[in-house]
């Protein structure tokens, strides 16, 4: 599991851009998230968003501070996937959380998110989420 110093620091730089706005990030973030996969709506119905929007940009921003690391983070996404085990989020479900982040980086940085920008947020949103996956599946284990 690696990426390289340049993924990390678009994603540190373009993530500090989009800090600012977290509850607006986070907002726009859900709603696309149930417009392109309307199943995971369900996953929320008893959540207080504006809350679950401040955990969403907390675990973002505790992933991308530990992307020099990637070793240390490995054993917090799996935590985070086994977690999600108990709130019936499948495995597929995160490409639509992907997507979704993308989409709502893309709309937050503008002409600020690049193609390279982009590619290295892709590459490390696949590396969590195979972690955080591979975490859920142990947990199924238990």
């Amino acid at each position: 599991m690696s990426v390289t110093s340049r993924q990390v620091e678009l994603v540190t730089q373009s993530f500090g851009k989009v800090a600012p706005i977290a509850d607006q990030a986070a907002d726009m973030f859900y709603k696309r998230l149930f417009e392109i996969a309307p199943e995971t709506k369900p996953l929320f119905e008893n959540a207080d968003m504006g809350v679950q929007g401040n955990k969403l940009m907390q675990m973002i921003g505790t992933a991308v501070a530990g992307l020099n690391n990637l070793e240390q983070l490995v054993p917090a996404v799996k935590a985070l996937g086994a977690r999600h085990v108990r709130y019936n989020v499948t495995n597929e479900q995160y490409q639509p959380v992907g997507t979704a982040l993308l989409w709502t980086l893309e709309q937050g940085l503008g002409d600020d998110f690049d193609d390279e920008t982009r590619e290295a947020w892709l590459a490390i949103y696949t590396i969590l989420a195979e972690t955080a996956i591979a975490g859920a599946e142990e947990a199924k284990q238990e």
